[in-house]
């Protein structure tokens, strides 16, 4: 820290991508595409599980809340990226920022957990299929849910307060396009150990935690779908879980890359693009994953299609 300026910094300024001013407006017309795409995508899908009385199973009204969280957390990264890209960079609050590292950390979280519970529905659904309506009844459904919004709200706090009990100082310049907590630690000032274990607490705990449930799961159905003795039962069992996989793979590969491994030495630019994976990419494919990989969406959207041109009929 020695010749460091030592000024108290109270706002932060948002450079991603600026050092490249002549892709701000091809970057924001791309991200505000893949924006809108995913609002619709999403708040489609929920619509079309309320809708159909196909999909009010748990598996759906698990989708339906992911779908729900998806929306919410690009919503918290997304238009402040857009503002960074059109005007060649950003500045936010402490406080402000502050506010976007809990929400994205929050909507991150359950994200996670709900990831897990639907690996462990799906578990429920393949290895006790006679016990299935027993285990996940409504009651259990909604318990699951709020469990996951409960934990997801202790860790975003936790993290948050920790976070922003620390002292900013110099340079108050982020090379991110969100506050979050690996580029905030690189502008503190003094001892920052405290605030790093919470990042190990938190990917040792959160993520391997719901990895773990995630791959115990599927490796029971694995053990499963074995024992079927046609491969045309042993394809229809696995594609039920087919898109759940993709989802997971995509969602936790990205977050692995950029939370559990080794920092030093990072490329800023690498960060910048696997954080756009997770924070826009993702929660736009999601529902183009559900829906092109899963029979019972594809029906309930011809369906609901067919339903608009009857109704469009004079």
């Amino acid at each position: 820290m020695a010749g460091r300026n030592h000024s108290v910094v109270t706002d932060f300024f948002l450079i991603a991508f600026t050092e490249h001013p002549q892709w701000g407006l091809p970057l924001f017309l791309l991200f505000l595409s893949f924006y809108l795409v995913t609002l619709l995508g999403n708040a489609g899908m929920i619509i079309l599980i309320c809708k159909d009385r196909q999909l009010h199973t748990p598996m759906y009204f698990f989708l339906g809340h992911l779908s729900f969280v998806d929306m919410c957390y690009s919503s918290v990264i997304v238009p402040q990226m857009l503002a960074v890209l059109l005007d060649h960079g950003a500045a936010i609050s402490q406080a402000r920022c502050a506010a976007q590292f809990f929400l994205f950390t929050f909507f991150a979280s359950i994200d996670c957990y709900l990831l897990a519970i639907m690996a462990y529905d799906r578990y429920v659904a393949v290895c006790q299929p006679l016990l299935y309506v027993t285990i996940m009844t409504e009651k259990a459904c909604w318990g699951l849910v709020a469990g996951a919004y409960v934990a997801g709200f202790v860790s975003a706090f936790v993290r948050t307060v920790t976070a922003f009990t620390l002292s900013f100082c110099g340079n108050n310049e982020i090379d991110f396009i969100f506050c979050d907590l690996p580029p905030l630690l690189k502008l503190t000032c003094g001892e920052s150990f405290t605030q790093e274990v919470v990042i190990i607490v938190f990917a040792t705990f959160v993520m391997p935690a719901c990895i773990l449930v995630i791959l115990v799961s599927y490796l029971f159905i694995i053990m499963a779908i074995m024992k079927i003795r046609s491969a045309g039962g042993r394809a229809k069992t696995f594609s039920t879980c087919a898109s759940h996989l993709t989802a997971v793979s995509l969602f936790f590969g990205t977050l692995i890359f950029m939370y559990l491994r080794d920092n030093s030495g990072q490329s800023s630019e690498e960060d910048r693009v696997v954080s756009v994976l997770y924070t826009v990419v993702t929660p736009m494919l999601n529902p183009l994953i559900y829906s092109l990989r899963n029979k019972e969406v594809k029906e309930a959207v011809l369906k609901a299609l067919s339903r608009s041109k009857a109704s469009g009929r004079p």
